[in-house]
């Protein structure tokens, strides 16, 4: 076995024995106070880079992607599991109160200054991949094979893992026998949620642009009416779900964004708006693609323009499907480390740029959550029936992860890891047609290239 003893006991042992996570505290609200932009992490990139020179003998490739970072520690024959860590934060201004809140702005894309704030909890998740770090750096003689660490930018985005895939991580790190990922949200604080299936759905975003014809506002005979077309595509496009998809299949079309017109006395010459379509099933995604083509053809034909509408296909991210066979891995360590604090995962209906990686490699993977609300204030909101209004969720400026769930995101990357270890992992446990590529319809996947970033060595 690659794995001596329980993945649960080696982890008790090494928190409380030889593993020192007495800085991780402290990282973890040096890394809060100054978020960075998804493509601008390079002081992050940087501290995290500083972090791993404790760790010597673990091989760390930077630069990947822009500021991607690998860390690999091979230790002896068995198998290889990847575990990944994003780092990247939000445009957002940070309400929490705290002290190490988050006071941190920056220039985004557009080259404005902006508020910045960890508000997804990717300041845990990276605290987190070198607390487990620590965890299985101290029980190396308690397990043997190959880890990789991969702490991945720009998740926001949704180019990220495109990025470092694009820019040959394949090539860096061995090929893993499985891939594993946590993130934190909104639950009882160091409750740990993990189940077979679909868990986020897949994301689309389209941009599309209809073309009329301008005239002075007081002529509209003379014109083709973008902004009427306009609402009558966003009217029609509501149908898409509560009328082609069945009852029972979870779907979302929402027009996110509308631009048109500049001037209160001129029609102008076209129109955009830009979707955001959220699916479990990969049939019903590709059905309902269709469909919004369908219907915005459809209506601007009916409107009388004389050019066709354009599709831009902007973010195209799968669904996080679990696979059953490594959540039967890794599922009862967690029930056995964390007793009825391990729980069954409800979907989420936010989407992920994780499974890109394991797709990239052809090997399963397991995505979890952990719950990071004090549980005084999550029992006070779920007994007047206030979660959905008093509970922060992700991307809120109130959003901010208990101290206190540190130790149980730590604890519980380690013991997936180990668990993961301790498998006979055969060679080709998925099929090609199982981890290929998404089809997306025949749209191209128009991912943007990944900013510079450090050298890579």
């Amino acid at each position: 076995m690659s794995v001596s003893g329980s993945p649960s006991h080696i982890v008790r042992t090494a928190v409380t024995g030889g593993a020192d996570l007495s800085w991780q505290v402290d990282l973890y609200k040096d890394l809060h106070r100054y978020p960075e932009l998804s493509g601008a992490e390079r002081e992050t990139a940087a501290r995290i880079a500083a972090e791993l020179r404790r760790y010597p003998d673990w091989e760390v490739t930077t630069g990947i992607g822009g500021y991607g970072i690998t860390a690999v520690l091979r230790n002896g024959e068995g198998p290889t599991v990847l575990y990944r860590a994003d780092f990247d934060g939000l445009p957002v201004a940070e309400a929490t109160g705290v002290p190490y809140a988050s006071t941190h702005s920056q220039l985004n894309a557009e080259g404005q200054q902006v508020p910045t704030m960890h508000a997804c909890g990717h300041d845990a998740h990276t605290a987190t991949a070198l607390g487990a770090m620590t965890i299985l750096d101290a029980v190396r003689s308690s397990w043997s094979g190959t880890v990789v660490m991969v702490f991945q930018p720009a998740e926001e985005l949704a180019i990220g893992a495109h990025g470092m895939v694009t820019d040959g991580l394949c090539d860096v790190v061995p090929r893993p026998d499985v891939c594993l990922d946590q993130h934190v949200l909104p639950g009882p604080s160091g409750t740990v949620y993990c189940s077979p299936g679909p868990m986020t759905t897949s994301s689309t975003t389209i941009e599309i642009t209809l073309f009329g014809r301008g005239a002075h506002a007081s002529m509209p005979h003379r014109s083709v009416d973008p902004v009427v077309l306009t609402a009558a595509v966003v009217m029609r496009l509501q149908t898409i779900i509560s009328r082609e998809l069945p009852p029972g299949e979870f779907g979302v079309v929402t027009v996110a964004s509308i631009e048109a017109g500049k001037a209160n006395n001129v029609i102008p010459d076209s129109a955009k708006i830009a979707l955001s379509c959220r699916f479990y099933s990969e049939k019903w995604r590709l059905r309902a693609v269709e469909a919004i083509k369908r219907i915005v053809r459809a209506e601007a034909a009916a409107a009388g323009c004389e050019r066709e509408p354009e599709f831009r296909f902007v973010g195209l991210l799968a669904a996080t499907d679990n696979d059953e066979g490594v959540f039967e891995v890794v599922r009862p360590h967690f029930d056995d480390h964390f007793g009825e604090d391990s729980r069954d995962m409800d979907p989420w209906t936010a989407s992920e740029d994780f499974p890109v990686i394991p797709t990239a490699f052809g090997c399963p993977y397991l995505f979890w959550t952990v719950g990071i609300t004090p549980r005084r204030q999550w029992a006070r909101a779920e007994a007047a029936g206030r979660l959905d209004i008093d509970i922060p969720s992700n991307h809120n400026p109130g959003f901010l992860p208990d101290l206190g769930s540190l130790p149980v995101t730590t604890e519980a990357a380690a013991v997936a890891v180990l668990a993961c270890l301790g498998h006979q992992w055969r060679d080709g446990d998925a099929s090609d047609d199982e981890w290929a590529a998404a089809d997306w319809a025949g749209e191209p996947a128009g991912t943007a290239a990944a900013p510079a970033g450090s050298p890579r060595h």
